[in-house]
């Protein structure tokens, strides 16, 4: 049987060989259906990897609030004028009294971190460099994938005292303390010396990520407590001196279109709540949502974004855009696979003296089966590791000038070969029946 196949095999090239630019074409069809699957299925894993590198950088599990403008709706109208007198609602904006009460008040929730963001200047020994100072909790850092890459994190009592501690993330670490280990070292952050005390491993984000997202580079934080923050720096809550002569500058100025801006109230930039139960998330979101409104006295300066929801309807948007190349594919694998039928066909009709004359010396139908099959198969499966390598090609063509992340994977590899052979298979079986189903005697007499 192993004889057999060679030589059916050793014929099937022979006859391809004569004919190289009809078995060409024949493969064209092949050639394209294995590019455009691996291509497919590269786009494919590419966009799944990045829908689990959000979620790593967002957090699974997590609902997070932010602070808005609060949004008006409603007609146009005369009245819109004299509106401008009326008192406006108050609203405390998101604070640190929202974190407590959503902690206490709903079920399901593990815990809820608070964050505050300040542009600041990192000063020490003759450098300095604009970065973004962080008051946080301890839990902020399991709301996403940072790590400690040495020291700790902030203790209780460092919290509760408000003490002038930091933990920097990996670029400042690199530019402030290249030669030395930070813990215990200082760097002056504004008007203020903190002490560092954690360092965190270097986070690696993409440039596509950042502007999909909203994230920052978090290489250049440097975090301290909440507490730290709203004491020792700034707190927006309270009302200073500064303040009131800034509102008394625009209100003198109105038309200078800066001024007019509303100032930010909000003493948190952010709030992250942790939920222990995937399924309650939407229904938690709508709670927090009401909840929230009826603290701000009805004022909506806040907005509530599960993130796995809407990274779960952007893999259904990717996902239907793999089924559409997968179609597109798959047509390209039929048509491929009807033109060598096509020409196996023409091939048997051509060379029905030569089954004749192998037919008379003794060969079986199974002989002629396997010899038709064979060139068959030797069509689709050279049609297949072409169509692979121009799969690379294509994927590799798409992330360089489409910015899409592709990764082509061995499965992909795998299954794309697989399918050349079973096109070669299946289209190849009835030319080949046909092949050894044809009377020696008329084959004979054939001209």
């Amino acid at each position: 049987m192993y004889f057999l196949f060679l030589q059916s095999l050793k014929i099937a090239i022979g006859a391809i060989a004569h004919n190289k630019l009809r078995a060409i074409l024949t493969s064209l069809g092949i050639i394209f259906g294995v590019g455009s699957v691996i291509s497919m299925l590269a786009v494919g894993t590419g966009a799944e990897q990045e829908i689990l590198e959000q979620m790593k950088l967002l957090g699974a599990n997590n609902i997070i609030i932010t602070p808005i403008v609060e949004q008006e709706e409603g007609k146009v109208t005369d009245e819109d004028a004299s509106k401008k007198t009326e008192k406006k609602r108050f609203s405390p904006g998101l604070t640190l009294q929202d974190a407590v009460g959503i902690q206490q008040t709903l079920p399901y929730v593990e815990f809820v971190s608070p964050e505050v963001v300040v542009e600041t200047m990192a000063i020490r020994e003759g450098l300095k460099r604009s970065a973004k100072l962080v008051g946080v909790d301890s839990t902020y850092f399991r709301t996403t994938d940072l790590t400690l890459a040495e020291g700790q994190v902030f203790s209780g009592a460092q919290a509760g005292l408000a003490a002038p501690v930091a933990i920097i993330g990996h670029s400042i670490k690199t530019k402030f303390f290249a030669r030395e280990d930070p813990i215990g070292r200082t760097i002056k952050c504004g008007s203020l010396w903190l002490t560092v005390i954690g360092v965190l491993d270097e986070r690696t984000i993409s440039k596509s990520n950042i502007e999909h997202l909203g994230l920052r580079n978090f290489n250049y934080d440097i975090y301290t407590p909440i507490n730290t923050l709203l004491l020792r720096y700034k707190n927006r809550t309270l009302l200073t001196r500064l303040d009131i002569q800034m509102a008394s500058r625009s209100s003198g100025n109105n038309n200078d279109d800066e001024t007019k801006k509303m100032p930010n109230y909000n003493q948190l930039d952010r709030l992250v709540v942790r939920v222990s139960a995937t399924e309650q998330m939407p229904v938690l979101a709508e709670i927090i949502s009401r909840m929230l409104e009826r603290r701000h006295n009805g004022v909506v300066d806040f907005q509530v974004t599960v993130p796995e929801q809407l990274l779960k309807q952007e893999q259904r948007t990717k996902d239907i855009f793999n089924i559409v190349l997968g179609a597109i594919a798959s047509i390209s694998l039929i048509v491929g696979g009807i033109g060598i039928m096509n020409i196996m066909l023409a091939s048997v009709m051509e060379r029905t003296k030569e089954i004749g004359i192998r037919r008379a010396i003794g060969a079986t139908k199974k002989d002629v089966v396997l010899q038709f099959l064979s060139e068959a198969m030797m069509i689709s499966v050279t049609g297949g590791v072409i169509g692979i390598v121009l799969g690379f090609l294509i994927s590799s063509a798409i992330q360089q000038f489409a910015g899409i992340l592709t990764m082509i994977t061995p499965v992909s590899v795998f299954f794309s070969f697989f399918i050349s052979i079973s096109i070669g298979i299946a289209f190849g079986i009835f030319p080949a029946i046909r092949a050894a189903k044809q009377d020696p005697v008329v084959s004979l007499r054939y001209e």
